[in-house]
């Protein structure tokens, strides 16, 4: 389970800022890491424009049931997973790999969710999935999310993108993840 903010200012895609002005929350789950359903759990949620999340701190709630698991922010809903026949067809397994065992098959509905799991707090500074080809950031995006070598272009790319997370201003203090406390509760 992930929440995930990218920390740039001026990341924009079709209009909207998808940088520091969007949070977003994802169950990531599948038969083995090459087949992942998230896309099929994967939740965003936008600030007010001008008031991104990167301007105080915030409270990220899950709330995890034996029915599903919903994402809020602020108290406010980003999105809810209502398992309904389970996560092995909530990801389409059996259509886009078929003859995949159902990893799945003996545990309850929420299977892979009915045993302990990580929560990832995250905040993305590159990669493939969340910083799509299309949007537009001051310096540009100095690689290509098809590249097989992305990550290595993304780092030899440094001078385009680096000055963007002003690290000699506050402290760096825009260019990190703050978490002021995590707390769990069993109910």
């Amino acid at each position: 389970m992930t929440y995930l903010y990218a920390g740039n200012r001026h990341l924009v895609q079709n209009g909207v800022n998808i940088g520091v002005e969007q949070v977003g929350s994802t169950l990531h789950f599948g038969p083995y890491p090459g087949l992942n359903g998230y896309p099929t759990a994967h939740f965003t949620r936008n600030s007010i424009t001008g008031n991104g999340f990167n301007r105080a701190f915030h409270r990220y709630s899950l709330e995890w049931t034996p029915q599903g698991i919903t994402f809020y922010v602020d108290n406010m809903l980003i999105g809810s997973v209502n398992v309904g026949s389970g996560f092995w067809d909530r990801g389409g397994f059996a259509q886009h790999a078929p003859g995949t065992e159902n990893p799945w098959q003996h545990g309850s509905v929420m299977a892979p969710f009915d045993q302990e799991f990580y929560i990832i707090m995250n905040l993305a500074v590159g990669g493939t999935n969340f910083f799509p080809d299309g949007a537009t950031n001051p310096g540009g995006k100095p690689w290509h999310n098809e590249s097989p070598q992305a990550a290595t272009d993304f780092w030899n790319g440094r001078n385009q993108w680096l000055s963007s997370w002003n690290l000699n201003e506050d402290f760096s203090r825009e260019a990190s993840l703050q978490v002021d406390y995590v707390r769990v509760w069993a109910l």
